[in-house]
């Protein structure tokens, strides 16, 4: 009679194991408190593309613009624009149908970093804007600048220690786009480069 009920609780253990390894699994692609996440920008290991090494997370919900950054005048592609994406900072990312959800006059910079959280430096992640660097006045800032960051697009970014790799003047957007499935909203960023119209 005890065998029955023994063979019963050990598959009811089990099968609660295997519940909970499910749920836990997909590591770095958990949810963040902004609603959602998603592997995101690059390192030179993979040229600035893809996942990094780190395995950081970009959140679903990107936030409001930063403080202090300018509308662009007369942007190629307006608010509420259908464009096709060249960029690959992200896995999914390269080909994605998105709409424009904001355009700015500023610089953008790509950065080479050390998360806070600990982990692999992060190289040639783009983008972030000046708006989004400790300090750094209205002057287009040189390569290798050293700067601590503001912005949080992944998680050990804010506060952390960083050196400029390159810079662009070009108009930078705020992207909604779609990636496997995952709506990401106000995506920054993307420069016009990056940028193809829709067809």
């Amino acid at each position: 009679m005890r065998k029955p009920i023994a063979t019963a609780l050990a598959a009811g253990v089990l099968g609660g194991a295997l519940v909970l390894a499910g749920c836990s699994s997909g590591g770095s692609d958990q949810a963040s408190p902004s609603g959602g996440s998603h592997q995101g920008h690059g390192n030179g290991q993979s040229g600035g593309t893809g996942s990094s090494a780190a395995g950081m997370d970009h959140p679903m919900d990107g936030g409001p613009a930063p403080a202090g950054i300018k509308n662009a005048a007369s942007p190629k592609y307006p608010v509420g624009t259908k464009v096709k994406l060249t960029a690959d900072h992200m896995e999914g990312m390269k080909g994605a149908k998105a709409t424009i959800a904001g355009a700015y006059d500023t610089y953008t910079y790509a950065v080479n970093f050390t998360p806070t959280t600990g982990g692999d430096p992060v190289t040639d992640h783009k983008w972030v804007v000046q708006q989004e660097i400790r300090d750094a006045g209205d002057k287009r800032l040189a390569d290798g600048t050293k700067v601590t960051l503001e912005a949080e697009h992944m998680d050990g970014m804010k506060g952390a220690k960083a050196t400029i790799a390159s810079s662009t003047g070009q108009t930078v957007y705020m992207v909604d786009y779609e990636s496997d499935g995952m709506e990401m909203t106000n995506h920054k960023w993307v420069t016009q480069s990056e940028i193809q119209p829709a067809s």
